[in-house]
């Protein structure tokens, strides 16, 4: 089985593709979901400059002084905006095991430039829409991640009519449930390790994302990303040049009734002799859907008569009380 299928998402993002293409390139999106529950992409769209300066001004926040950081610092557990410092975070949490926190920092943003509607600003909004917290410095941090977001935006939407193709409804099936979407772009920097590890202390524990799905891009594999197979093995994603890799998280996993899965996966440590070469930077999109839309089971995913493996719930009852996990909140 190959681990890490690469998908060309060209057609997907092509208006005038040709129907036998973009049902062959659902095939191979559907192999992927049912086997391993993540592929790289090809053919994605997103400018390499975008991708660079992005890489550029995160560097320079997290070089700043623990001081300057903590004045954006996350206010509350349930909101995954602004600084989160090393130690505050837990991701095996999010599988129901307790570990030593993570050995990384984070910088968190969701939904921006947001219209002043109840939709957006009223009380069930909170916090799948609360607002960002931008630091001073850098300057060009929030242009930059202002243009990463709205470039992956745009893949995210493609993938999502793959997706429909792939489980056989409307290829705008999606459409109506992540045009408000509240998804979330983490900048994850994983800091070169002085200290040795406590016993079961990883940069990111064992854990499943709770979202529609995961856009992920790293500068190396050193201390990298690790996926767990069906069969039980782990086994490293690699990071080549021009390439996202994608996961499904568990939403996806309940709208498809387990058909597709959501795979565990975990950031390990570097090698004890890796010094500062094992100084790793992941930006990921978080791609959730509006968080008042049900994650309820796809008909074309059950035989007539089969009840669905999961009660419908919304967007915002599930991912709320899940992320809380991580900061050590009893959900």
């Amino acid at each position: 089985m190959n681990a890490f299928p690469s998908i060309d998402a060209a057609p997907l993002l092509d208006a005038d593709a040709s129907q036998a293409v973009l049902v062959e390139t659902a095939r191979a999106i559907d192999e992927a979901c049912r086997t391993i529950g993540f592929f790289a992409v090809t053919g994605h769209g997103v400018p390499g400059r975008v991708i660079t300066d992005l890489y550029r001004a995160a560097y320079g926040f997290f070089d700043l002084s623990m001081a300057e950081k903590l004045r954006v610092r996350r206010p509350r557990p349930e909101q995954n905006r602004g600084y989160i410092s090393p130690g505050d975070e837990t991701l095996a949490r999010l599988a129901g095991r307790d570990t030593p926190p993570d050995r990384k920092e984070v910088f968190a943003i969701g939904p921006f430039d947001l219209p002043e509607t109840p939709y957006f600003t009223g009380p069930a909004a909170y916090p799948n829409l609360a607002p960002n917290l931008w630091p001073d410095r850098p300057a060009t941090l929030m242009l930059a991640m202002k243009a990463y977001w709205r470039s992956l935006e745009h893949l995210a939407r493609a993938l999502c009519r793959g997706y429909a193709i792939a489980l056989g409804v409307a290829g705008d099936y999606f459409a109506r449930s992540i045009d408000r979407h509240a998804s979330q772009l983490r900048l994850m920097h994983y800091p070169p390790i002085i200290e040795p590890p406590l016993p079961g202390q990883l940069r990111a524990g064992a854990h499943t994302d709770l979202g529609m799905m995961t856009l992920l891009h790293s500068d190396n594999a050193i201390g990298g990303l690790q996926v767990k197979r069906r069969d039980g093995e782990w086994v490293d994603a690699p990071v080549a040049p021009g390439t996202f890799v994608v996961n499904l998280g568990d939403m996806m996993m309940r709208w498809t009734n387990d058909r597709w899965i959501s795979t565990p996966h975990r950031v390990v440590n570097p090698p004890d002799d890796a010094g500062t070469a094992g100084r790793r930077l992941s930006v990921g999109m978080f791609f959730i859907p509006n968080y008042d839309a049900e994650i309820a089971c796809i008909e074309t995913c059950r035989a007539p008569g089969e009840a669905p493996c999961y009660a419908p719930i919304s967007v915002a009852d599930y991912r709320t009380a899940r992320f809380a996990r991580t900061a050590g909140v009893k959900a």
